[in-house]
């Protein structure tokens, strides 16, 4: 049984997944960062120092605190500033992968067409030699002398 795991584990496509997975959670945390420290402050700035990250709503009596996270340590918020942030965060992984996926197509197409366009490889000299052959037997049979030869007239 640790044999055929260790078959499983070991075959390319799961270990290209796990990689796969590995460098998607990076990715992830860079575009985390990439909203929250950059394109969130310059947001915020257009909109007048506004921080989307402090945005909430509390939803008890109870809660007075003026930041999220004390907020939250109050009572019940609804944290609907985060809510901007992530989805913000979304749309950028979302068109960083549909240009990703769009490019790769592009070079598929393009191999795909310039393969099409390359001429046949050149038979071998075995090809070569039986394609001599098969049109010199089509020769033979198509002229009367030959076939006046081989039945022995």
């Amino acid at each position: 049984m640790l044999k055929e795991f260790r078959d499983f584990a070991v075959k390319g496509n799961v270990v290209d997944l796990a990689v796969g997975v590995i460098i998607g959670a990076a990715f992830g945390n860079i575009v985390s960062s990439l909203v929250a420290d950059i394109f969130m402050p310059v947001i915020g700035a257009v909109a007048g120092g506004l921080d989307f990250s402090n945005y909430f709503l509390p939803l008890s009596s109870a809660v007075t605190a003026d930041n999220l996270a004390d907020a939250k340590k109050q009572g019940a918020v609804v944290a609907y500033g985060s809510f901007i942030t992530i989805a913000i965060n979304f749309l950028i992984v979302a068109a960083v992968l549909f240009l990703l996926v769009r490019g790769i197509n592009t070079l598929r197409r393009q191999q795909a067409e310039s393969a099409a366009k390359a001429p046949p490889p050149a038979p071998t000299t075995t090809e070569a030699l039986l394609g001599e052959i098969r049109d010199l037997l089509k020769q033979g049979a198509a002229s009367p002398e030959a076939g006046a030869n081989r039945r022995g007239d």
